[in-house]
């Protein structure tokens, strides 16, 4: 059998509740490179479709990580609302790279140690790969709710982890959902980094928010 022929096999085996959370999931991440107030419900239902399917697979830490989601969501959208600029745009914040070297080196850490927790259990799939996109999602989840510039370059690296480990579990149109993020998330950084570079020099604070001169599509 070809692998055209496994693919094919793999999306007609799609259910009903993985497509609409995939429609869902992918609603949010437009919504979040439109900075919409609105990415936050799409999200919010979506995980909670995804903590069912995920828990069914046996991917235990990624179905853990969509309970933080759900919080998230609900943070996020108070988050969002709360930063806006008095014209209405989404204010967003830049971070410096010994910042971001931390947070690096939090990923990893939380990585192996989780991994090789979970990899004595002897249950979990992909015990490392799991962890990794797990803990690099957490970390990098806060950064879009905080409305970090750099959430972005995070998610790209991320998105390609987890399209591969979704295709190896079957799970197709979700692997070919993060393969679209990784698209997505290429335009999201260019997007915000934009609207950045457009803010006014007064605006402009090291490791603090910048207000964005316009608001494109904001809910």
């Amino acid at each position: 059998m070809t692998f055209v022929d496994d693919l094919l096999r793999d999306l007609s085996a799609t259910t009903v509740p993985e497509a609409v959370a995939v429609l869902l999931a992918l609603g949010y991440i437009v919504l979040a490179v439109r900075r919409s107030l609105w990415c936050w419900p799409c999200a919010f239902v979506s995980v909670a479709i995804y903590l069912v399917l995920f828990a069914q697979v046996g991917l235990y830490m990624q179905a853990g990580l969509q309970l933080f989601y759900l919080a998230m969501a609900v943070y996020g959208w108070f988050e969002w609302r709360r930063g806006r600029t008095a014209a209405g745009g989404l204010a967003i914040a830049t971070r410096s790279p010994r910042w971001h070297l931390a947070v690096a080196g939090l990923i990893v850490g939380a990585t192996l140690v989780n991994g090789w927790l979970l990899a004595r259990g002897g249950a979990a799939t992909a015990p490392y790969i799991d962890a990794f996109v797990t803990w690099a999602s957490v970390a990098t989840t806060w950064m879009v709710a905080r409305r970090v510039l750099e959430n972005w370059l995070y998610w790209i690296v991320i998105d390609v982890v987890a399209a591969w480990l979704y295709f190896t579990q079957s799970l197709t149109l979700t692997g070919f959902l993060f393969l679209i993020y990784v698209v997505i998330a290429v335009r999201g950084y260019v997007s915000w980094r934009t609207e950045h570079r457009r803010a006014p020099d007064s605006w402009r604070q090291a490791g603090a928010p910048v207000a964005e001169a316009t608001n494109h599509g904001s809910g």
